[in-house]
Parts: C-alpha cells; structure tokens; sequence
C-alpha cells in the first residue's frame, strides 16, 4: 500500500529502479558503499537527466567541504592515540574501582569504560576493539560465558555513537544544516539513558544467572580501592575534561576540541612515555582507513541526495505515508521501523545522509522538533550495530575473540530489547532530548 502511494505520488519510473536495484546489487556482491552510492546516484542523474554529470564533481567536493567534518578525523585520531599512550586502562582501572563494591561489578565496569571511551572517541568500532582487548578475557574469568561477555562489550561499544561528542551527531547536522554543538547538548541525556539500559539490563542478567561471583563490600574498602585508582589515573580524565568543557561552554567548537584533545593525549603520552616518535605512522594509518571509510560515503552520497529531490522522493515519501494514516504516533513507530531496518543491513553513516532528508519532512509534518527527530534517529540506527546481519560490533569482537557472531548477536538480545525501549522513551518524550537546550531549539 505504501510504496504505491510512493509510486503515484512521485510517478516513479526506471530512472529511479534502476538504479536502486544497482545500489543493492552492488551492496550485496560486498562493493565499498561509497562505491555503490556513487554508481547508483550518477546512473540516476544519466537517466533522469536532471542534472548535468558535469556538476557532479563539484557536488563531491561541496559535499564534505565543511569545517564540522575536520573533527572527524580529529576524534578518532584521539582514540588512537588514548589506546596507545595508555590511558584507556586508566579509565577501566576507575570504573573498576567504582563498581567493585557489588555483586556484577566488573561486568559494569566494562560498561561505564565503554561510555568513558565514547566520550572520547566518538566511534563504535575503536571502543568495541579497545574495550574488547582488555575486558573480554578478564569477564570470562570472572564467571560470564565468552558469547556474553563479548555482546556486554558489544552493546556497550554502542555508545560510541550516542554519547556526544559522536561523529554521528556531526554528519547529521551537516546533511540537516543543525549546529553539532548543540546536537552533543540534546544527546547527553539520551546517550546516559542508554548507557544505564545497557547497566541495568547486565545487572538483571547476573541477577538471573549469576553470573560474576564476590560479596559487597564494606564503604571502607570501596573508598580506599577508588581513591588509590583516582590517585594513579586522574590525568586520564584532563581529556575528556577538555573536550566536554570546551564544547558545552561554548569556548570550543567540536573541531578545536577534537584538535585540542588530539594535542593533549599527545602530551600525555611523551610525558608518560608511553608514546614515541615510532608510534605516530601507525597511529595516522589507523586513523586514515577509518576517515577513509567515512568521507567517501558522505562525498557521493551528495549528488544522490540531489537526484532524489529533484524527483520528489522526500516530499513524495511524506505525501504517501500520510494518505495512509496521520496519527503521529503511529508514524513515529513507522520512523523507528525503517531506521531499525536499515540499521540492520547499513552502516550508520549512509543510512544517516540517505535517510535523514527523507524521513526529516515528515517530521517536520508531525511536528517533532527537528533535535528531537535527530537524537531520535541516531539512537535507533545505534541499535542496528549490535543486530544482525551487519552488526558491525559483533563482527569486532567476534574478530577479536573467534567467537561465532550468532552466539554473540543471542547474547544480546535483551540488550536489544532495553536499547529499543529507550529508543521509544526519545521519541514519545520530547523533553529527554531538549531538557538541555536553550528555549530557542526547544
């Protein structure tokens, strides 16, 4: 019914099916997205002839010329170099010695370090590998089976997307012309709410199983284990200090406080020595194949984005659901639907410049406040990094461990489940994304 609304809406034709059966296709034989965008966009504008071929070069470059974009890089460079200098085993050495006193303690550890890294790093796949390197081995043992242990770290790895600063959050506010300041402002409490899920549903699963043996422990003892940890690992927190400060003080945009704390971990580390002269081409390499995966994607996904508004897809798409039913609560489930499906088989950041435009007008039609729709869509495309088939965190730790994806994608159901109810919670409540923000946004 709704995509023959779609069709005698917009009156699509071979110009448009072509080229998205090309777009699957490719994905489907394991072509590079940004390969599979450019090839199905430029063979749209071909046959639609809508716009001239010889503007799509210049539509590339204009597509990531942005100064936001400069922070990318800068985020995870600075993620690099924390795993390398160190510091990441301080925060663990923290979080440990915060959640010690209880039963599950270091299986919540693991979270809250996967939420400090995410505060950081700003990417899913550098804190699943970070994470997963320290902890996996010490879960197991502590009690946790392998499978579990490796969809704990999976789940958790998922706020490196939702806890700002977030690279997600900055090419979003590039495709929709949103400020990542104030995004990283709206995202604070959505991505705690589901950094909390992710506790909460560890906490119930040990309570179930039983998973992580030990005892409470006396205020005393928790005291002195997390003054001694704090006592040797302080320093680590001067990064994220920086960056968290800067941003929301409104002293620093995202790209001088990815380049400031990109500056300091550098520091840090010489004086450490943890860090040499010897480390930076390995660390600029690792750095680059990830930007390179992320830049292209956004670069030919511009032209696409043109084609398909010049044919009405995103005003058509509006057009056509609405015909169907105009209560906004079931189109906000709708919403949800397609970005959970599409988190499923697409990385997060074509799904975020091919998506946004169209599912943003009928928001907009709704009346969700335009943060709010952002937030949303962000949290739920988060999901998909723990579901299968593309699950890019399970394939991670799976990497890391050998262990089977599907034992870990299992395992992580009901942190599936948790994550979705947030997801619920941002869409329907207004006021968890927009709390934060100035009257102005709200």
């Amino acid at each position: 019914m709704l995509w023959n609304n779609l069709q005698q809406t917009v009156e699509l034709g071979w110009d448009f099916y072509l080229p998205v059966l090309l777009f699957v296709g490719l994905i489907a034989m394991a072509v590079p997205v940004w390969a599979s965008i450019g090839s199905a966009a430029i063979l749209m504008l071909i046959m639609s002839g809508d716009l001239p071929l010889s503007l799509v070069g210049e539509s590339l470059f204009s597509g990531i010329d942005a100064f936001a974009l400069t922070a990318v890089p800068l985020f995870i460079l600075t993620g690099d170099v924390l795993v390398r200098t160190g510091l990441s085993r301080k925060f663990l050495n923290v979080a440990e010695a915060l959640t010690c006193w209880a039963k599950g303690g270091f299986g919540s550890a693991t979270v809250l370090v996967c939420g400090m890294f995410a505060a950081i790093s700003g990417s899913d796949a550098a804190g699943a590998a970070a994470v997963g390197r320290m902890t996996i081995d010490r879960l197991v043992e502590s009690g946790y089976p392998r499978p579990y242990a490796c969809a704990l770290v999976a789940a958790g790895a998922c706020t490196g997307i939702l806890i700002p600063p977030s690279i997600a959050y900055i090419i979003i506010g590039l495709v929709l012309g949103i400020s990542a300041s104030t995004l990283f402002l709206a995202a604070l409490i959505p991505g705690l709410a589901i950094l909390i899920s992710i506790l909460v549903t560890n906490i119930v699963m040990n309570r179930i199983y039983a998973y992580e043996g030990g005892g409470l422990m006396s205020f005393g003892e928790w005291f002195a284990n997390l003054r001694r940890a704090l006592a040797s690992g302080w320093y680590a927190f001067i990064v994220p200090g920086i960056i968290f400060y800067g941003i929301f003080s409104g002293r620093l945009t995202p790209t001088e406080a990815g380049a400031t704390a990109v500056v300091v971990t550098i520091i840090m580390g010489f004086i450490l020595g943890t860090l040499k002269l010897a480390d930076f081409p390995a660390m600029l390499v690792s750095s680059a194949k990830v930007n390179g995966i992320i830049l292209p994607i956004i670069a030919f996904s511009a032209p696409l984005a043109e084609a398909l508004a010049i044919m009405g897809v995103p005003q058509g798409f509006v057009t056509a659901v609405t015909s169907l039913t105009d209560d906004p609560y079931v189109l906000i489930l709708l919403m949800i639907g397609i970005l959970i499906a599409a988190g499923c088989v697409m990385e997060t950041t074509p799904n975020i410049v091919i998506l946004a435009p169209i599912l943003k007008p009928l928001a907009d039609n709704i009346g969700m406040n335009e943060i709010q729709f952002c937030i949303m869509m962000i949290t739920a495309l988060g999901v998909g990094f723990i579901t299968p088939p593309l699950g890019l965190n399970l394939f991670v730790v799976s990497g890391i461990t050998g262990e089977s994806i599907l034992k870990i994608a299992a395992r992580a159901v009901p942190f599936v489940f948790f994550m979705l109810m947030v997801v619920l919670l941002i869409a329907y409540v207004p006021a968890i994304s927009t709390t934060l923000l100035p009257d102005i946004y709200k």
